[in-house]
């Protein structure tokens, strides 16, 4: 096996939360409003949309309102403008992968976003820190197509078996194996993640 040069990570819940209920609560004063408004933007198919590049923030703002009555259109403009402010940085990981960096690894980012990514990356402690980076919204591709890790590894002349890629979505983490990288399906512990990558780094001495 080759040795384990970078470590690729999501942002979603692996270096940021992302919690649409949560985010939609924020911006309203009752549960029932929050649902709505959840289901009509972070819960709506057209949210994948936007993620690919297909739809711009304009479109997505609108379909949201048509699923919405209109004393909530207020709470959606707010949510939408500003609800990467309450996406916080998952800590035990971005020290993990400030620790990989000094250790000499190549830490990159691949996520599935809008191209509005760094008003929720800038919160981020590792995002100066990254090596590189690919956005979906940019590239109009999206995980778990092997075709958007490949990009990740021609932009930035990495060898796929050298990487691994880490993502709470198994489906994303099964891509990146066609795409002949290795995978770690994150399920929130930071420590496990932490041992598996100790051992694979061993297992290259």
């Amino acid at each position: 096996m080759a040795e384990l040069k970078h470590v690729v990570f999501d942002m979603g819940n692996v270096l940021m939360t992302f919690n649409g209920p949560a985010f939609a609560r924020h911006y309203t004063d009752s549960d029932e409003d929050a649902r709505l408004l959840d289901e009509a933007l972070f819960g709506s198919t057209a949210w994948a949309l936007l993620d690919a590049g297909v739809i711009g923030h304009d479109t997505m703002r609108h379909i949201a309102e048509a699923h919405l009555p209109g004393h909530l259109h207020p709470n959606l403009h707010e949510c939408f403008a500003r609800w990467p402010e309450c996406s916080e940085p998952l800590e035990d990981v971005c020290d993990l992968a400030i620790r990989l960096k000094q250790r000499g690894l190549g830490i990159y980012l691949l996520s599935n976003a809008s191209t509005s990514i760094d008003l929720q990356m800038s919160r981020c402690p590792v995002n100066d820190l990254l090596d590189g980076r690919v956005v979906s919204g940019f590239e109009r591709i999206m995980k778990p197509d092997p075709t958007i890790y490949q990009l990740l590894c021609r932009r930035y002349d990495l060898d796929p078996a050298s990487c691994l890629f880490v993502d709470d979505n198994r489906d994303n983490c099964l891509g990146a194996e066609r795409a002949g990288m290795r995978s770690y399906h994150f399920t929130g512990d930071a420590a496990k993640l932490e041992r598996a990558i100790a051992l694979m780094l061993e297992s290259a001495e």
